[in-house]
């Protein structure tokens, strides 16, 4: 079942074929593709990912939509291309742990950054993983360069735990307990949801 998202100022709305030529034309910016940390696909290629994206049960990944670009009134199931500024995601792909998922939040376009979309879409992400998925930890890695992020998950309540010297990323965990989760909640605040 697809669903839609939509809080103060962002929609989230599931990541459609439509999205797929504006997001490749994002990863070919060099600056995201590092904060990222992702290879150069071609078009075709990232069709492929897409489906792939959509068919894995362990995936899931909403097209963030900046509200103040949509333009008209938002229907559930439109791709709303002209208002796409960046996607959110989520892993379960640990084995050893199921309640553990991996959130990630990339804001593409520029105009939209430092508005406070990239908190919003990752709270609510987390809000919707742990409703329907039963997450009980959250996992990002983000690069050492990348201070944006960084400041982002450890305002969030995101704790460091480890560092990887390899790959120079930090690693951060949010375990909710009742007191975080109910501190989570009002952070949101009303999230209407679309199906």
């Amino acid at each position: 079942m697809a669903v839609s998202l939509e809080g103060e100022k962002v929609i989230l709305v599931p990541y459609m074929k439509e999205h797929v030529p504006k997001y490749h034309q994002w990863m070919q910016n060099p600056f995201l593709l590092q904060t990222t940390a992702s290879e150069p696909l071609t078009l075709e290629q990232e069709y492929q990912m897409h489906l792939s994206w959509c068919q894995d049960p362990l995936k899931k990944t909403f097209i963030v939509l900046d509200k103040d670009m949509v333009e008209g009134k938002f229907v559930h199931g439109d791709p709303r291309v002209e208002a796409m500024v960046g996607d959110v995601n989520l892993y379960m792909n640990d084995l050893d742990n199921p309640q553990l998922a991996e959130v990630e939040i990339m804001i593409a376009e520029p105009q939209s950054r430092g508005k406070g979309l990239a908190k919003e879409s990752v709270l609510m992400m987390m809000a919707y993983a742990v409703e329907n998925f039963g997450i009980h930890i959250f996992r990002s890695k983000i690069g050492e360069s990348n201070g944006a992020s960084l400041s982002l998950f450890r305002k969030l309540g995101f704790e460091d735990t480890s560092y990887s010297e390899v790959f120079k990323e930090v690693t951060l965990e949010f375990p909710v307990t009742n007191a975080k989760w109910e501190e989570l909640l009002h952070l949101i605040g009303n999230v209407v949801r679309h199906t």
